[in-house]
């Protein structure tokens, strides 16, 4: 056969599409606007490395964290910047002070002009909360003017909250609480921390779960209208086309329609693009610029789609015996084989199995192998659902009027119900081998925080030359704060500079000391040497009466520190280490305030640890509110019972994201199918309604249509999900586990969208059971 043959045939397809009249235009619309929501979603995905990217390159452009000890020098070159960011209700608010120290200094990305002192320029998404009633707590944090506003090439997306305010007597000195710096330049080059294999592995499973579902409903997208169009195929016989030749010529109709569904999903694309700036989802936004599909990546779109298109036509049209009188469909076809169908997921499972047991010390895993592992598996649940669901409704016979239309419809039928389900069921499947995925390694990246939220809920580190007593007295007034301790601290060391044995310096009243250590009695003007803590070699070697000791010692020239000298007088007495509120276990000598050198106090660095009034609405922003009036640099932490890494909070956010995104996307899907199966039957309905028929009955024979195929649907991807959940944790060396919870909500949701979208297709269905609907021109 030719190629002018088979261009010549797909050609004349697709004029017929074209040109068949309304009918024709409606089945090309919906095939269309099935490929078109694929296609955008697919469209999406390829520009999601693209946005992170330039997410990621904008970060690195305006970092100013230097991660070095040396100080550099001043020149008109410079500038000094301090870190003082914040967090409003959950959100992160990224601030920054500025003071230029010439007429050179580098300007932030995105910033035409150094804000004036006590002014700032802001981000357009917090110039918006500033201006509304709900910023009203962080304008009385935020006291600056707003000067001006924040380009996008100084922000990593539209609903970044950031400032940068100006500022003077800024000093550099290294570490501090608020990180202040001395820069001649933003941006890092350094290279990126890379990934564990695990989180690879993550990455890969997220994109190939996520991708699977739209080519499923791509391709069940082309058939929207087979069985119509299969019966008009017969004309064609009777003016003397051979059967490979009608074949070709359906495959014209479903190319027609595929390359409509490019257009409108190049559309949808960029309605979509435009406005992914005006919404924020689990907390990421991208600007409409940075969702920029790479060229290779739509080129293998366009060409994939309209491929698939004619492929999945010819495949499905072999069963299909089209004759001049009429094509053999409504008679009882031929039986399902099992054997090949088996074959898929068999061959999924073989490509993972070498790489059981790898974990993350040996290695990248395979992604070829990986990527066609899952990829097999999940196509094996559309290939083996439509045996399943032909198995069993074979077998299901008595019932009512409505049970019994159902079963019939659904015998006479089977591949039709289950391709409607196999997105789902596809979806499902992967979302169930991720959470277990997730579940069985999440302790991996999340660790259990030291911190005890029974004596404290948040941490106030306050900077040096703020007077701990101050603070204190500060947070002690703050609204729904109920008590507060306060701990200093400082070093102490054998010799001015470059000590051989040193030790911690531990600063508070009694009842702050008994926070971190147990103490035999107290008062004012007591020192104690905590001699038990695991670490402390050095504080037995410097409890000697009558030694020489340095605050605040130095450590060499780029640290350089005050040195006040201290004799250690006689009667220090004893104490036993404990850990203090946030989990330390501080040892080395405890000092309170009376003992305290007054030449000492300056080098004392203060952590005020604060209980709260939980009921109390906005405690933590009071918190933050008391501690910016202390001083703009102070940093008050919120404690939390754990932490975990943030690159696996990310890719389980990215997750997230994109599963909302497919479950739409399935949704619509469901709907236009189900739509398209109630269009193909009007005459149908019609003329049940028209002998009687209750619309009752019809409307419940719909539901058992939809509810047995997705029953089965949800039963097969919840073994295949499980299977190749185990599977994914064995390959990390991870103990399996199954989180049955997870497991009954993937299903829940998948149920609860067929639910939803049976809901919505039962208004069409009540306007088609009518008498009139036989009534033909």
């Amino acid at each position: 056969m030719s190629a002018r043959q088979w261009s010549r045939d797909l050609a004349m397809g697709a004029r017929f599409a074209v040109t068949g009249g309304r009918e024709a235009w409606v089945r090309v619309l919906l095939t269309a606007v099935g490929v078109g929501l694929g296609v955008a979603l697919l469209l999406l995905t390829t520009a999601i490395p693209s946005a992170l990217t330039s997410r990621h390159e904008r970060e690195r452009g305006r970092n100013d964290v230097t991660f070095s000890s040396v100080i550099k020098k001043k020149s008109d070159r410079t500038l000094l910047i301090a870190t003082s960011d914040t967090t409003f209700r959950d959100e992160d608010v990224r601030g920054r002070m500025l003071e230029p120290e010439g007429a050179r200094a580098p300007l932030p990305p995105g910033v035409s002009l150094f804000p004036a002192v006590g002014d700032m320029v802001v981000s357009p998404a917090l110039d918006q909360l500033l201006k509304s009633p709900d910023g009203k707590l962080l304008r009385d944090r935020l006291g600056y003017r707003v000067s001006g506003t924040i380009a996008d090439s100084g922000l990593v997306g539209p609903h970044e909250l950031a400032y940068y305010a100006g500022a003077d007597n800024l000093s550099a000195t290294g570490e501090t609480n608020g990180r202040i710096e001395r820069i001649d330049s933003f941006g890092y080059s350094g290279p990126s921390e890379a990934m564990d294999p695990i989180l690879v592995l993550l990455v890969l499973i997220v994109f190939v779960v996520l991708l699977m579902p739209v080519g499923v409903f791509i391709a069940a997208a082309v058939r929207f209208g087979g069985e119509r169009r299969d019966r008009r195929l017969a004309a064609l016989r009777l003016v003397g086309a051979d059967g490979r030749m009608t074949r070709r010529i359906a495959a014209g109709e479903a190319l027609a329609g595929a390359l409509v569904g490019l257009a409108l999903g190049a559309g949808f694309f960029l309605i979509g693009r435009q406005l992914a700036g005006l919404v924020m989802v689990f907390r990421i936004s991208v600007f409409p610029g940075d969702l920029n599909p790479t060229p290779g990546l739509v080129v293998l779109v366009a060409l994939a789609v309209p491929s698939a298109a004619v492929a999945v036509t010819l495949l499905a049209l072999r069963g299909v015996v089209i004759e001049p009188l009429g094509v053999v469909r409504t008679a009882r076809p031929s039986r399902r084989r099992l054997w090949w169908r088996l074959l898929l997921p068999l061959g999924g499972l073989a490509m993972l199995y070498p790489m059981i047991g790898q974990g993350r010390s040996n290695g990248n895993f395979n992604q070829y192998l990986v990527i066609g592992g899952v990829l097999l598996l999940l196509v094996g649940i559309t290939a083996l659902l439509p045996w399943v669901v032909e198995a069993v409704v074979a077998r299901l016979n008595s019932g009512g009027v409505a049970w019994q239309l159902a079963i019939r419809r659904l015998q006479l039928s089977s591949g039709t119900a289950a391709r409607m389900v196999n997105g789902i069921a596809v979806a499902v499947a992967g979302a169930i081998a991720l959470q277990m995925l997730f579940a069985g390694v999440d302790d991996d990246y999340t660790k259990v925080s030291a911190q005890d939220l029974a004596r404290a809920q948040m941490s106030v580190q306050v900077p040096g030359e703020v007077p701990m007593a101050e603070a204190v007295r500060l947070m002690s007034r703050t609204r729904g704060v109920t008590h507060t301790t306060a701990l200093g601290r400082t070093e102490l060391g054998d010799g001015r500079d470059e000590p051989e044995e040193q030790s911690t310096v531990s600063v508070g009243d009694c009842a702050a000391l008994r926070e971190a250590a147990r103490l035999p009695s107290c008062k004012d003007g007591d020192i104690f040497a905590v001699g038990d803590a695991r670490w402390d070699s050095s504080t037995a070697k410097l409890n000697k009466a009558g030694k020489r000791l340095y605050f605040d010692p130095s450590f060499g020239s780029g640290s350089k520190g005050k040195e006040i000298p201290w004799t250690v007088p006689t009667g220090v007495k004893r104490a036993d280490s404990r850990r203090d509120p946030s989990g330390e276990e501080r040892g080395g000598f405890l000092f309170t305030p009376g003992a305290l050198p007054p030449q000492a106090a300056s080098t004392v660095r203060g952590t005020v640890f604060l209980g709260l009034d939980e009921s109390v609405p906005d405690v933590r922003e009071f918190v933050r509110n008391s501690s910016a009036r202390l001083d703009p640099l102070a940093d008050p932490e919120t404690w939390t019972a754990t932490i975990q890494s943030k690159k696996f909070t990310s890719i389980r956010t990215g997750l997230f994201v994109g599963a909302t995104c497919v479950l739409v996307l399935i949704g619509a899907s469901l709907l236009i199918s189900q739509l398209e199966q109630l269009r193909e039957r009007k005459k149908l309905l019609s003329a049940l309604v028209a002998f009687g028929t209750r619309r009752r009955t019809l409307s419940l024979s719909v539901l058992w249509q939809t509810a047995i195929p997705i029953t089965l649907g949800l039963v097969l991807a919840s073994i295949v999900g499980l299977t190749l959940g185990t599977v994914l944790l064995k390959m990390t060396g991870t103990r399996v586990s199954v989180d049955w919870a997870s497991v009954l909500s993937m299903t829940g949701i998948g149920a609860g969208v067929v639910l939803l979208v049976t809901l919505l297709s039962l208004p069409p269905l009540i306007r088609l059971m009518r008498p009139d609907g036989l009534r033909t021109e």
